[in-house]
């Protein structure tokens, strides 16, 4: 048990202002696996970014891998596991994974925020790595153990038009996936596809509020009721549009509609929800779980999209399914490929042990990022399949890694890019 000390030297009468307390961890016996080492990896199979924390331990062979990757700012991220969480590590038993992400979510006063909670998140789930691989069982068992015996997922089809989204989305179906999510645009990344003669170099949200709905329309004629399609907006409509394209939608029968409206504008969600029958979705940029409670609490929202490596890991997000179960929300955890596949191991974990999933968003990986990251999950028939290895599953070859080096710091303008017709930057 902890003691705490007093100063002898301290004036009589005169409480401590800070007592000394010994942490619940404090082993006086030195006995116990004790953590050695804390580094990052990155690597870019794929072109982008991605950044994985290794922990190592003084049990020879056990260590523990996690996803830290915030590719837009990755060398960031690196900076912050190095250099701040890795001290403070040092020495720690693994096994005591909530408090030490309590102390490390607390230690910069400043909390949250995109590059400290990915450099959080790779150190809890190399956490529930060591813990599975010492236990030796998989992650999903740490969480209760399984609610299913494989995880229905979705991917994406990319299209120039209707006609060509159609048969893309075509084309996926024939693949194995139920459920699709439909891009159109010069991007295909749901952010344009309008007709209007400059959508290829701007942004006219009205222009793409009165064309999607034609656009997908049209893919659920060709594909038939039976595929569940989903849309995702990226935030690029003004709130007075949303409830529009909401109801516009509705023909549609769309499994969900995705973030209608931005980050910092989820107030008009409550409008949205009543102008429309459409399931939403939103969430992804969210950087702290508690941005999701009054939206699950009122039933604001169908699904939540969380990134779950940006609210810090495993851990808080074990608690934002739990709070999902108990409001009648599902979860559908951002998958894109800069997701690195220990962070799609993690969203599996969790998807295979919660009762509130929903869908698991599912980037087929290269085999280049295949041959770094033996063990990465594979979908037959549209559905994920689980894994029974010890803690993620997921193992990493560094010298493969190496063959793909990440790209220096550089500016990533991609999202800057998008601008409106008028010539301003496109928020929403």
């Amino acid at each position: 048990m902890g003691s705490s000390s007093v100063a002898e030297d301290r004036p009589a009468g005169v409480g401590p202002v800070v007592p000394t307390v010994l942490p619940p961890w404090h082993d006086q016996d030195g006995g116990g696996t004790r953590i050695t080492g804390v580094r990052c990896i990155l690597t870019a199979p794929e072109g982008v970014t991605l950044v994985i924390v290794r922990i190592d331990t003084d049990v020879p062979g056990l260590y523990g891998l996690g996803c830290a990757t915030f590719t837009q700012r990755a060398h960031t991220v690196a900076s912050a596991v190095t250099e701040y969480l890795a001290p403070a590590l040092i020495g720690r038993d693994p096994a005591d994974v909530t408090d030490i992400w309590q102390s490390l979510h607390a230690d910069p006063y400043w909390r949250s925020g995109p590059v400290l909670n990915n450099a959080l998140s790779g150190v809890d789930m190399a956490l529930w790595d060591i813990k599975g691989k010492q236990l030796g069982v998989p992650v999903w068992q740490l969480l209760g153990g399984r609610c299913r015996t494989e995880v229905p997922a979705y991917t994406r089809a990319g299209g120039r038009d209707a006609a060509h989204l159609a048969d893309e989305v075509q084309r996926v179906v024939d693949s194995g996936f139920l459920h699709v999510r439909c891009d159109v645009g010069p991007r295909a990344a749901g952010e344009a596809g309008g007709s209007s003669p400059v959508a290829a170099q701007a942004w006219d949200p009205a222009d793409y509020v009165r064309t999607i709905p034609e656009v997908l329309r049209h893919v659920r004629d060709v594909v038939g009721t039976e595929v569940e399609l989903i849309h995702d907006v990226h935030q690029r409509v003004p709130p007075h549009l949303a409830g529009r394209l909401a109801q516009e939608l509705e023909a549609c029968r769309l499994f969900y509609l995705e973030d209608v409206v931005a980050t910092e504008d989820v107030d008009w969600l409550a409008a949205v929800r009543e102008a429309t029958s459409t399931p939403l979705a939103i969430g992804e940029l969210f950087t702290n779980p508690r941005e999701y409670v009054p939206l699950i609490r009122d039933r604001l929202l169908d699904f939540i999209r969380c990134h779950v490596s940006a609210i810090g890991g495993i851990t808080p997000a074990w608690r934002l399914a739990g709070m999902c179960e108990l409001f009648g929300v599902q979860t559908a955890w951002h998958g894109p490929k800069d997701v690195s596949p220990v962070g799609q191991a993690a969203n599996l974990a969790l998807d295979v042990a919660s009762p509130s999933f929903g869908i698991q968003e599912y980037h087929p990986f290269s085999e280049a990022a295949r041959e770094i990251f033996p063990g990465t999950a594979t979908a037959r028939g549209g559905a994920l399949t689980i894994s029974d290895a010890p803690g993620l599953g997921v193992d990493l070859d560094e010298r493969v890694a190496a063959r793909y080096p990440a790209a220096p710091v550089t500016p990533n303008w991609h999202w800057a890019r998008l601008r409106r017709i008028d010539g301003a930057v496109q928020l929403r």
